[in-house]
């Protein structure tokens, strides 16, 4: 019995590639765009109806990578407190969680955004610190003290380094 080939090579990288954009540009779980992806791809009775043995989902799975960090460190830009993208370091934390599992899952190395994203929390609460004590601003942290030391303890982050006066700016338990 012969298969039909219903794409040409290129087809299909196109379809591929359109649906890692999607993910990319996802909201704020891009685990959920990846599934939608998956589901239009293989089930939807107006998808493409490919085979999963035929397709390399690893555009897919790098789009999902790239989404998430981005999202986690859009959260610990102080540039971004008062857009309305800003979710806070309690949306940071999950989303660093969600990034930790996705990536054990998918074999994705982790090191360079967790030194990334330990760097962007340190910038990120002593200029939250400074700006609240000039009077320039109120506190936007959204999460506990502790949250916060858990954060920076996995991220490699050493307490010394986070300013004095945190504790102060963060929500009681």
């Amino acid at each position: 019995m012969v298969v039909e080939q219903r794409f040409s090579k290129e087809e299909l990288q196109e379809i591929l590639e359109e649906e890692a954009f999607l993910i990319k540009h996802s909201g704020e779980t891009p685990e959920i765009a990846y599934h939608s992806g998956l589901y239009y791809l293989f089930e939807d009775p107006e998808g493409p109806g490919l085979k999963p043995q035929d397709v390399d989902l690893a555009p897919m799975k790098q789009a999902v990578f790239e989404r998430y960090c981005k999202i986690l460190l859009r959260d610990l830009k102080p540039a971004n407190r008062d857009r309305k993208i800003y979710r806070g370091i309690a949306r940071s934390i999950a989303n660093w969680h969600r990034l930790k599992r996705f990536c054990q899952k998918e074999g994705f190395q982790i090191d360079e955004i967790k030194k990334e994203t330990a760097q962007y929390l340190i910038h990120f609460l002593h200029k939250e610190v400074e700006d609240v004590a000039s009077g320039r601003r109120s506190s936007c942290i959204n999460c506990t003290y502790e949250e916060i030391l858990d954060f920076a303890k996995e991220l490699g982050v050493d307490q010394k380094t986070l300013p004095s006066g945190l504790r102060t700016l963060c929500w009681n338990q």
